[in-house]
């Protein structure tokens, strides 16, 4: 378990991040949100000893991380792919962080079969791809066998087939009883991935709730209905109490009822519906609408035409504005 409590890192008169307090549990894939400049990785950073907090508190199953003897067998993280020894293959760069944690050598290709880089294992990850880079990575994280992981933005640079992978392996951990804690800004992954989020702003918790109740607290659900005889339906179901609004693609949409309800009323009054569908965001819907108000960097666009721009008002002068 990862617990954090008031936990606050400022750098100068920056406040990165603001008294955060929540934990990470083992046994679900916990989704670390937040837009740009938020303090996810700052807080990922001292989580890891990287850096010293301010004040508050960060332990890992109850001991902050520098009371840890061979800490890649308590917790494994992938934060930057890329730092890694060019200089060595990415064999013996597993071989190095084994021996100073006392972990196997036999655990080395074990994990390099994991990820699918056994065929390069005696290459230099100098000359790896992007994604080459984050299998490596996350070979490096699971080196241990530890029981918490922590992954930031792992699917980097991989294919659909990586992608699914990675997903796959992240859900595997947290079915054995890890904590398994990741941090990503690909909404449609996330939300195929993670049970639980965490979601900050400015460095403040925003959010720390099931997916479920994140995307139903924060977005609108209603169901929507089509039918040959929209003015009957909005009849029969103002008389039974349920308002209903007419959209102008000719559906009405009904706020707090169960689809179930509005078909049996339709059935009752023998009306034809050609579609009575749930609606509800999506997870990237859902975070901006709550993180409308904390995104620090703001990219702009003009409303003028390819013309217009060439006259002054482009791209380099209205980015200039938004900042």
């Amino acid at each position: 378990m990862i617990e954090l409590e008031g936990l606050t890192k400022r750098y100068g008169e920056k406040v990165a991040v603001d008294h955060l307090t929540f934990s990470v549990r083992p046994g679900v894939v916990t989704g670390f949100l937040g837009p740009n400049g938020a303090g996810k990785s700052t807080t990922m950073r001292l989580l890891l000893g990287l850096d010293r907090p301010t004040a508050g508190d960060i332990r890992i199953d109850g001991r902050h991380y520098d009371q840890l003897r061979d800490p890649l067998n308590y917790i494994g993280a992938l934060l930057e792919a890329k730092s890694v020894h060019g200089g060595r293959s990415a064999y013996n760069h597993l071989l190095c962080l084994a021996q100073s944690n006392g972990i196997p050598e036999r655990r080395v290709p074990e994990v390099l079969d994991m990820v699918g880089l056994t065929a390069v294992a005696k290459k230099r990850p100098k000359g790896f791809s992007l994604g080459m880079g984050q299998r490596l990575g996350i070979a490096q994280a699971l080196l241990g066998d530890p029981r918490i992981v922590m992954f930031d933005e792992p699917v980097n640079g991989l294919d659909p087939e990586g992608i699914h992978w990675v997903r796959t392996l992240m859900q595997q951990l947290a079915a054995e009883g890890r904590t398994v804690f990741v941090s990503s800004h690909l909404m449609s992954e996330m939300s195929l991935t993670a049970e639980h989020l965490v979601v900050i702003g400015q460095g403040k918790l925003m959010a720390d709730t099931s997916m479920a109740a994140f995307i139903h607290e924060n977005s609108r659900t209603y169901v929507r209905l089509r039918t040959p005889e929209p003015e009957r339906l909005r009849n029969v179901l103002h008389t039974a109490g349920i308002p209903a609004v007419a959209v102008s693609d000719g559906s009405l949409e009904v706020e707090n009822v169960a689809a179930a309800r509005l078909g049996e009323l339709a059935a009752e009054h023998r009306i034809v519906l050609h579609e009575l569908s749930p609606q509800q965001a999506s997870l990237e819907e859902a975070f901006m609408q709550l993180t409308a108000g904390s995104v620090e960097y703001h990219a702009h666009t003009t409303a003028e035409g390819p013309e217009a721009r060439r006259g002054g008002q482009g791209w380099g002068q209205g980015w200039q504005e938004g900042r």
